[in-house]
């Protein structure tokens, strides 16, 4: 697909539409026209150090290595001429920002993207490079959020929600429709939890394909906004002190708590150690280089005195940084019969 390839397009009132398992078929009609499914594959050592059969879902595979670009397809197929024509603004830490430039680049909306100063500045470079206009404002992702809402308010354009946004929980819904059908008999389902909407989407397919099967969210310690909306039931905002940058939300979102509230069976959180030590055995025991939020539901299994097998695990993304990828060698190892490189002769 070129960049002057255009996105299926949905209704104007699709941005509105309920969330239900229906509004999930739709959508998925329209982002597997631009999106092939990805794989999902069980690794023996990796089931061998969980104790239980993982399925792992790669999303990191994804053109801008990330699952959020199925909500960006969505959220474009979804828009209004009238709002194509004006474009969109967000805010974003990176995958998100990544998702709309993209798909924007391939529908022809113009795509604004608000990133917090310590944003991973590859990701930042890889949102130019598709073409969105970047504006550098916030020490947080609040900030960030807020000074985007300003934006789209002085030059008209949409503002896109990481979280309050149906077509992009709708989308990012789909990578668990395409798991729950390949892979029947799941008993577990770790979801990694920033703004939600992956989780609460994993919660409206399974509650269809899979109803005896747990969700169980998985989110950094160091930011913990939804797991305490998720317990108190109440909107909550923290100050986020993760280094994972794909974790780095300071504020619940209604919309998605509206689905985890009542669908997620479990949450469970970790520090920044345990997804960097999880970010190392998705190097050694699976293949994968995964970022931190993308392997931060390996360390959600890991931390689970539970572990109901067979489960699946979700690498939403592999856009690891620097500090990510010079960790891996020193986050883990792998047993002591293959720890030690030594050279053998015959």
């Amino acid at each position: 697909m070129t960049a002057t390839d255009t996105l299926p397009q949905a209704p104007a009132t699709s941005t509105q539409a309920i969330l239900d398992f229906d509004a999930v078929l739709r959508t998925y009609e329209a982002v597997s026209r631009v999106l092939p499914e990805t794989p999902a594959w069980s690794y023996p050592l990796l089931n061998a150090e969980a104790g239980v059969e993982v399925v792992v879902k790669h999303e990191n595979v994804q053109p801008t290595g990330a699952f959020k670009v199925r909500g960006g397809v969505a959220l474009m197929a979804a828009l209004s001429p009238e709002e194509r024509r004006r474009g969109v603004v967000t805010a974003s830490t990176g995958n998100h920002a990544q998702s709309l430039a993209w798909a924007g680049a391939r529908s022809e909306v113009p795509v604004t993207v608000v990133v917090p100063v310590g944003a991973p500045a590859r990701k930042v470079a890889a949102v130019r490079a598709l073409g969105a206009r970047v504006v550098v404002e916030g020490e947080t992702m609040c900030d960030s959020l807020a000074h985007a809402e300003a934006l789209s308010l002085a030059e008209g354009m949409r503002m896109v929600s990481p979280g309050d946004e149906p077509a992009i929980v709708l989308g990012h819904a789909t990578v668990y429709l395409e798991l729950f059908r390949r892979h029947r008999g799941l008993r577990s389902v770790y979801a990694p939890v920033g703004s939600g909407s992956g989780a609460a989407g994993a919660c409206l397919v399974r509650d269809v394909l899979a109803p005896e099967c747990w969700v169980i969210g998985v989110q950094s310690s160091a930011a913990p906004a939804a797991h305490r909306a998720w317990k108190s039931g109440k909107p909550a905002t923290v100050l986020s002190r993760t280094h994972v940058a794909g974790l780095a939300v300071g504020a619940s979102f209604t919309l998605t708590q509206s689905v985890l509230g009542r669908s997620l069976n479990d949450f469970i959180l970790v520090d920044d150690d345990a997804i960097q030590h999880a970010v190392g055995l998705m190097s050694t025991h699976a293949h994968t280089l995964a970022e931190g939020a993308g392997a931060a539901s390996l360390a959600g299994l890991m931390a689970d005195p539970v572990r109901r097998g067979p489960c699946a695990i979700v690498c939403t993304g592999g856009n690891a940084d620097d500090h990510e990828l010079a960790s891996i060698s020193t986050s883990t190892t792998v047993g002591s019969t293959v720890a030690d490189d030594v050279t053998l002769t015959c």
